[in-house]
């Protein structure tokens, strides 16, 4: 199957060797995102506008792919800090209803650009 490059100004730009999103059949990989702000490609003040702004840019991604965060089936939560993990539920929750995603959740010790959370996702269009 082809693979079709997903590519949007709402989220923030790549800042490295990868596509925002990459489209293969009705499966859609989004790439991680930190709490980059796509306008000024700076990353926001403090976790709680972090976490928003992480699936404001997951938001945009899924969309222009053609879907929304309806379609994720799969999330994974990456933080610098485990103790965050009550505040991301929290935010999920203004982002995604029933039936929710399957979804990790990992502690790891750095973030690019010093972010403190990253999530990536898969969708599945169509479905």
């Amino acid at each position: 199957m082809a693979r079709t490059i997903i590519s949007t100004s709402a989220a923030p730009a790549a800042i490295g060797t990868y596509s925002q999103a990459v489209r293969v059949g009705d499966t859609v990989y989004l790439s991680g995102q930190i709490g980059l702000d796509p306008v000024s490609m700076d990353v926001v003040d403090g976790i709680d506008a972090q976490i928003v702004r992480v699936f404001d840019n997951l938001k945009a991604l899924a969309e222009a792919s053609g879907g929304s965060l309806a379609d994720v089936v799969k999330l994974n939560v990456y933080l610098t800090d485990l103790a965050h993990f009550a505040k991301v539920n929290e935010v999920m929750k203004g982002f995604f209803s029933e039936p929710f995603p399957a979804r990790a959740a990992v502690g790891v010790a750095a973030l690019p650009r010093n972010g403190l959370v990253e999530a990536d996702a898969v969708l599945v269009l169509g479905g």
